[in-house]
This record gives C-alpha cells, structure tokens and sequence, in this order.
C-alpha cells in the first residue's frame, strides 16, 4: 500500500480532489488529506462537505464525508507527519490548486501545511502534482507554472477531454482525475485510451 497526500484549496473545482480521494480509497491506498480554509469554503459551496474549523471535528467529519482510510490533518499544523521529509509520502497532490497555492509552491512560501508538505516534496524528490483550474492564466499564473515545473512539480491542468464521449459531469471529473493518477506513476482505468 502507498501513502498519498491529498490537498484540496480555495480553488473552483473540489470535485477533482473528491473523486482523487475516492479512487485513492477504492484502491486500498493510504490517503492523508489536508484542506485549507478556502478550501473548506469551496468543500462546502460545491460539494455540500462542512468540515468544521476545530480540527478534531473536521477530522471526524472528513472520514464521514471522504471514507475509512483517510486521515485528516489540520492545514494549520505545521508539526503534523506531512511536514518533514523524513515521513515517506508515494506523491503529493494539490486539486484543486489555486493561485495562490501555486504561488507558494513556486517560491518556496511554506505558510500552511499543504504548502510545507508540497514543498517537502520538491526537496526529497517526490511525486508532486499541481491540478490548477483558474483561466485565464495571467503572466504571473502561467510564470509560476513554468517555476514549479522547474522545480520538478507535475502540471496537470483541469481541462478535461471529449473523445471519450462523456455523458455526465462525473465523465469530465474521471477524464481529469485518470492524468493525476498517471502523474503519481498509477493505473488510470476511469477513462478509455484514445482510439480505444
């Protein structure tokens, strides 16, 4: 079994790092998650998932919401597992990823946990995947896109595809989360290969 982190941002688009968890789950990995508090915001908008602001709480909440197998840690804790590369993670995602995370990971601002735990995954080498979902992309959005790919950050942009014919809202999440699971070196079985 591997262990993956799952962050999930302030940004549109939580239904991406919903379905990763799932398919994470389904899948007997490990998943550590940790959601910012746009993020909760977000969770709650578009997702109807109201993780509470006490950290315990959340964390109960969570394994209600994402499933058994998903450990909750609170973006504020800087002393938590995810924060020290001496803690072996398989990969690190970030869906989605807003601006501002972007921001963080491509300068090197550790201001949260999620930003430490992608930032620890560019200094050990590790899997690390940035899903942004923001358009358009300012110069600044698009020259810290290049920053962390430098680094070694995988780009996996939310723009779904259509040759798979998808029917549902559901097909277009699969479409996105099927390149993330690419990224982290796994199977991608929600969508057929092209010319499949």
């Amino acid at each position: 079994m591997s262990r993956f982190l799952v962050g999930i941002t302030g940004a549109s688009g939580a239904a991406y790092g919903r379905r990763l968890v799932e398919v994470l789950l389904e899948r007997g990995q490990e998943v550590w998650l940790v959601v910012t508090p746009a993020g909760r915001q977000v969770l709650g908008q578009e997702g109807g998932i109201h993780l509470p602001e006490d950290p315990r709480d959340a964390a109960r909440v969570a394994g209600e919401a994402f499933g058994a197998g998903v450990t909750y840690f609170d973006a504020a804790d800087l002393n938590a597992p995810p924060a020290s590369g001496s803690v072996p993670l398989d990969g690190t995602v970030l869906v989605p990823c807003s601006m501002g995370a972007l921001s963080a990971v491509a300068t090197g601002a550790a201001r949260n946990l999620l930003e430490r735990a992608a930032d620890v995954a560019l200094k050990e080498g590790r899997r690390l995947v940035l899903v942004p979902r923001e358009t358009p992309l300012s110069l600044v959005h698009l020259r810290n896109l290049v920053a962390a790919a430098e680094a070694g950050a995988r780009i996996v942009p939310a723009m779904p595809g259509f040759y798979h014919q998808p029917r549902r809202v559901e097909d277009l999440v699969d479409f996105v989360v099927g390149r993330v699971l690419r990224a982290l070196g796994l199977a991608d079985d929600l969508v057929p290969p092209w010319g499949a």
